[in-house]
């Protein structure tokens, strides 16, 4: 099948937008992206009325896409019978650093956690239990499964809801009407066809953004694999909201993990499932030298920032120490890494490394945005309404609300549902874009295809440049996540520039063609990053978000949320402020 798809891709070759086939389709709800988000969106809009028309716009194919493609070996959120909701969001708050934070929005997510979970559950994932039926905890708030088929299981039940499902159509932009999100448009990658979903509701759960920084663990940029998210979730989502005028919050609060090196492989299956400690070349535990700021117990930002402030300080490099493990536990923590990173395993074993015998070295990855454990994404209401009437978002999507996770993510998606249902009843009419619009859209996408007999620029060229811009001047692994004004002002002059050159990209084939723009999404999102970085003049998240020019944190100026909005009139992007508003009981800075 790999191979008649790819022949296909070859044989696409229009000479002209008529040469195009345009595929219409109407429905009530337009959920774009198919991962977990997705999916429960349209299992809970099913639920609160069957009549409803729903379609599910996936770039790739539901059963196996998404940052849960993969499975996982975690759920890394799921209250305690000794906790609540109130408390879970304490937990997130001091998680980074006592906020901002949007406290409505987490607890709203937290009263739902729980049930999500158990769906998940009912539906056939496992969840390890102990011998008398408990939830089998592996740290204060995340539990273990074996979550190899997690992305399947939500899935068939999406399919199941009887939402109809494009496999291999990616979004290109949304439709506007009368300043309403009236549906979106999207490219069949497969079949080249040009697809309009006209809707009286969208949400969007795309995911994150990855990929618009450099990661020193990536050796061929083509496929950019060997990053620690979905390399596929490259911020469209963000990009044609941003493009719509939708508002996004909190891109500067980006995400940087404590990654196993050279592999990309997750941390805290050894560190919290296992409890390996964090050392350095000194054979110190790293930790200890951050007692002040909570040791273990400290934000996330500190704990992913501290190996790379040790490399910083002449004491690199670190490890998570696994030779106090038993062979039994390093057989069990090999088990558990097939489930979340089966070819961390082989990697292991190409270089002959016993975890019982030699410490499993780790270092920083690349930044990325995500709003299912940061807070970037869209600013949305308690119905997970953007500013853009009509566009609904889910989780990564979704910003103002960190500490999400898998669970949270799902649980957003069933109240994004419920905000998209309430939003269609108020409808009277849906006003549909001219045709003009629609023509305007179909020639910018078909654009690189049409003239790739001209000079021109691959995708992968702009790529490159983007994300070696954005790794040295706004704040990538290579440079310890540090940036300042200047460096941030250089970025935005080349931004500019990659902005005037992407009418020159060309595309070969439909594949080609699907990378040109997924640039072109990469370029408006890390101006809109850029601009954040520059509008926070502070240091708030080390590691996460470093101003050599603003080391320490001013709660006076900047105890707020920053958020950014594309000028419709000029296409620039503005920044502005929003007040932060606690609305939990007790101190922002512990749990």
């Amino acid at each position: 099948m790999a191979n008649i798809n790819a022949k296909r891709m070859r044989q696409f070759k229009p000479g002209s937008l008529a040469d195009i086939e345009t595929v219409e389709v109407d429905c009530d709800l337009l959920v774009i992206g198919g991962g977990n988000a997705g999916c429960f969106v349209a299992v809970e809009t099913a639920k609160l009325d069957p009549g409803l028309k729903i379609v599910i716009m996936e770039k790739a194919e539901i059963m196996r896409s998404g940052a849960c493609s993969a499975g996982m070996d975690a759920i890394n959120t799921y209250i305690p019978p000794d906790k609540t909701p109130e408390d879970l969001v304490r937990w997130s708050r001091a998680q980074v650093g006592g906020g901002p934070l949007r406290e409505d929005l987490s607890l709203s997510n937290a009263r739902e956690l729980n049930e999500c979970v158990e769906d998940l559950e009912r539906w056939g994932l496992p969840i390890l239990r102990d011998e008398n039926g408990n939830v089998r905890y592996r740290g204060k708030w995340d539990i273990s499964i074996h979550g190899e088929q997690l992305k399947p299981i939500m899935a068939e039940k999406a399919i199941e809801s009887g939402a109809d499902v494009y496999n291999r159509v990616t979004a290109t932009n949304l439709l506007m009407s009368d300043g309403r999100c009236v549906g979106a448009t999207g490219l069949g990658v497969r079949d080249g066809k040009f697809y309009i979903f006209r809707a009286k509701a969208t949400v969007v759960a795309t995911g994150g953004a990855g990929t618009l920084y450099k990661s020193y663990t990536a050796d061929s940029t083509d496929s950019g694999a060997q990053i620690w998210m979905c390399p596929y979730c490259v911020g469209t989502g963000y990009a044609i909201g941003l493009r719509s005028g939708a508002e996004l919050t909190s891109l500067e609060q980006r995400w940087v993990a404590t990654r196993t090196k050279d592999f990309c492989g997750p941390v805290d299956t050894i560190s919290v499932g296992y409890g390996a400690p964090i050392i350095n070349c000194k054979n110190e535990k790293v930790m200890d030298r951050y007692k002040d700021l909570g040791g273990d117990a400290a934000p996330r930002y500190i704990r992913a920032n501290a190996p790379m402030e040790e490399w910083l300080a002449g004491r690199g490099p670190c490890y998570c120490d696994t030779t106090h493990l038993t062979p039994e536990k390093v057989h069990a923590m090999l088990e558990d890494y097939l489930n979340e990173r089966p070819s961390f395993v082989l990697f292991l074993a190409s270089r002959g490394q016993d975890p019982g015998s030699e410490p499993i070295e780790i270092y920083g990855s690349d930044p990325y945005i995500l709003g299912g454990h940061t807070g970037g994404g869209f600013w949305v209401d308690m119905q997970r309404m953007s500013t853009v009437p009509g566009l609904f978002a889910a989780g990564e999507a979704a910003g103002g609300n960190p500490n999400k996770f898998v669970g949270g993510c799902c649980a957003e998606g069933k109240l994004a549902a419920r905000g998209a249902h309430a939003y269609m009843q108020t409808l009277k009419d849906t006003p549909m874009p001219d045709k003009s619009t629609l023509e305007k859209e179909m020639s910018r996408v078909y654009a690189p295809l049409l003239t790739a007999g001209e000079d021109g620029l691959r995708p992968v060229e702009i790529k490159e440049r983007l994300q070696r811009l954005m790794d040295e001047y706004a704040g990538g692994v290579t440079q310890f996540y540090r940036t300042n004004e200047e460096r941030l002002d250089y970025a935005l002059r080349q931004i500019a520039l990659l902005k005037e050159q992407v009418q020159y990209l060309r595309a070969q084939d439909l594949h080609e063609l699907m990378q040109a723009l997924e640039t072109i999404d990469r370029v408006d999102v890390a101006e809109a990053v850029v601009m954040h970085l520059k509008a926070r003049r502070e240091t708030r998240w080390p590691g996460w978000q470093t101003r050599t020019d603003y080391p320490e944190r001013d709660d006076e100026n900047f105890d707020c949320f920053i958020e950014s909005r594309m000028n419709p009139q000029t296409g620039k992007i503005e920044t502005f402020t929003r007040p932060y508003e606690q609305i939990i009981p007790g101190d922002r800075q512990t749990a």
